[in-house]
């Protein structure tokens, strides 16, 4: 590990994929934090500036080295594919470091879920150690863990939207319909095919069954509503942002003032989550960490509609992560994610 010094240096292992690459940019404007080896495989040997020049991260992308990394580092964040995570957690973990990982190998807590979904699990015993990296639903849990599992993109639009609601057992049936840019699906996404197949078009896809949602059944079921979710994705001509609009039935007669109180209540005091008058949109929550929510009852169906919005790369992914490493250092939540937010706490080991 690290040397003792200023502050937690952090390993971006994966810097070279869009989340990766933004991480690296927080951690390294962050004013506690500092920005420790940054790993990527094909792309070793680059400077970050030079594949996201609007980052301004002038370190050289290194390939990983376990051993010289974790020396290097007090705090890792692993952005590689479900599978090929688990063993650079594991192997991170075993050295000492502090992980969150971006991928989805520690979301479900239920092994055979999982393997449903997924595939065989390559650690499946590390599955049970993780916290679900949403500070919003697990602040306490996040405190001082070792292993942290972000969140999916999807689920933490959804899940914002919809906690006041399951956290008092009132859903019976949730519709989710949701719409993401194209950095959704990573770099793997060609510029020439993206370019072609999505300008000037809208699509749905993997309506049959998305991975993202066992995810959401699974942490609405422990927010009080165990509910079957219909979910359909569909793909965007933007390049990031996140839109979901949630329709549900609830199991009781809920007034619209009762409604909007509850979600005051829940979101009072979250510094990351704002609820608003009217249907937010995407550029609302560009390059920030914010989650946005409108919420109504449809008169007409008696259904509540609820409107959430984010941006996929940050609080849908890196940024979120970087809130989840303050809450696991004891820094404020806001701290390297808010303009002035300089956390002046010490750090928790």
């Amino acid at each position: 590990m690290a040397e003792s010094g200023d502050g937690p240096k952090v390993l971006i292992a994966g810097a070279s994929g869009f989340a990766g690459a933004i991480a690296a940019r927080l951690v390294q404007e962050h004013p506690v934090f500092r920005l420790g080896p940054i790993t990527a495989r094909a792309e070793a040997g680059q400077r970050l500036v030079d594949l996201y020049p609007q980052h301004r991260v002038g370190a050289v992308l290194e390939e990983l080295d376990l051993d010289a990394h974790a020396e290097q580092a007090d705090a890792a964040i692993v952005g590689y594919p479900h599978a090929a995570a688990a063993p650079v957690v594991k192997a991170l973990l075993d050295r000492g470091l502090k992980v969150i990982d971006l991928s989805a190998d520690f979301r479900l807590r239920d092994l055979a879920t999982y393997e449903d979904w997924y595939g065989e699990h390559p650690h499946p015993e590390l599955i049970g150690q993780s916290v679900y990296g949403l500070p919003e639903l697990y602040r306490e849990q996040l405190a001082g863990a070792q292993l942290v599992s972000g969140p999916g993109c999807f689920p933490t639009a959804a899940l914002l939207g919809l906690r006041p609601l399951a956290a008092g057992g009132l859903l019976a049936d949730v519709v989710i319909d949701a719409k993401t840019g194209v950095s959704g699906a990573g770099r793997g996404l060609s510029h020439a095919t993206s370019y072609v197949t999505i300008t000037d078009s809208v699509s749905a896809y993997k309506t049959t069954g998305h991975r993202h949602r066992p995810e959401i059944e699974q942490e609405l079921a422990v927010s009080g509503s165990d509910v079957k979710v219909t979910f359909v994705p569909h793909l965007v001509p933007v390049d990031q942002g996140e839109y979901v609009t949630c329709y549900a039935t609830l199991s009781a007669r809920v007034s619209a003032d009762e409604i909007a109180a509850r979600y005051a209540k829940a979101y009072a005091d979250e510094p990351f989550v704002e609820v608003v008058s009217g249907p937010p949109n995407t550029r609302g929550v560009r390059e920030t960490n914010f989650c946005r929510i409108h919420v109504q009852v449809e008169e007409h169906t008696g259904r509540v509609m609820v409107f959430s919005a984010i941006d996929n790369l940050w609080k849908g992914t890196a940024s979120q992560a970087l809130q989840s490493l303050n809450v696991m250092y004891g820094l404020p939540e806001t701290a390297g994610l808010l303009p002035g937010a300089a956390g002046s706490v010490g750090v928790t080991a």
